[in-house]
């Protein structure tokens, strides 16, 4: 288990333990919103790190734009990174850019 899935995890596990004291509702909320965000975050990561083994491309435009090799680690702060940096749109949440944002059409357009 890598360090993004035992966060995850982690978070999972402090929710239910939240609930579970019936803690104030809106922070759990709150971290369940955070959970869906970094669910999101690691399952993007992890699908373009899949395509990017086959992909010597995405490898090269991941090294260009200074992320280093293609481990989990670097394609992980390049999505993460690039999410932070998408404009929202007013009724578009965070999370639904995330969701709908090609990374690897993002990733290889840097080499345009």
């Amino acid at each position: 288990m890598d360090e993004y899935a035992k966060e995850i995890g982690d978070l999972e596990a402090q929710i239910e333990a939240m609930a579970e004291e019936e803690a104030d509702k809106k922070e759990i909320l709150e971290l369940q919103m955070q959970l869906e965000i970094l669910r999101a975050l690691y399952r993007k990561a992890t699908n373009l790190l899949e395509v990017g083994e086959r992909n010597d491309e995405l490898k090269e435009s991941l090294i260009l734009r200074g992320y280093g090799e293609w481990t989990l680690d670097n394609v992980y702060a390049f999505v993460y990174e690039a999410s932070v940096d998408m404009p929202i749109e007013e009724h578009h949440s965070f999370l639904g850019e995330i969701r709908d944002t090609d990374f690897e059409r993002l990733l290889a357009g840097s080499l345009t």
